[in-house]
């Protein structure tokens, strides 16, 4: 049984994955490869890019659940600062204070 450039990049960890596409990229801003070549190397490229979304995501995943409290996915966004108060304004005391 062959297995597949597909089955071998899912089986793949994400260092061997940014390594290999590393690879692929000198080969192609070499320029020595044919057409055919060019694309199959494409190709492999975009799987690998997949499978390197897909681990990163799995990371994210795992680090969001070991970060709550409860084990349930928690949001990594930092909180948003409340906006600031606006200065507070001195009551008009007589009709005298009021500029019209």
């Amino acid at each position: 049984m062959t297995t597949t450039k597909t089955e071998k990049a899912e089986r793949t960890g994400y260092g061997e994955v940014v390594a290999r596409l590393q690879e692929i990229v000198e080969s192609l801003e070499g320029g020595s490869l044919s057409l055919e070549a060019s694309l199959e190397k494409f190709a492999e490229g975009v799987q690998l890019v997949k499978r390197g979304e897909k681990l990163l995501a799995e990371a994210e995943k795992r680090v969001e659940q070991l970060l709550s409290d409860d084990g349930r996915t928690a949001a990594l966004n930092p909180p948003e600062s409340p906006a600031p108060a606006a200065p507070a304004r001195r009551a008009a005391k007589s009709d005298e204070d009021v500029p019209f």
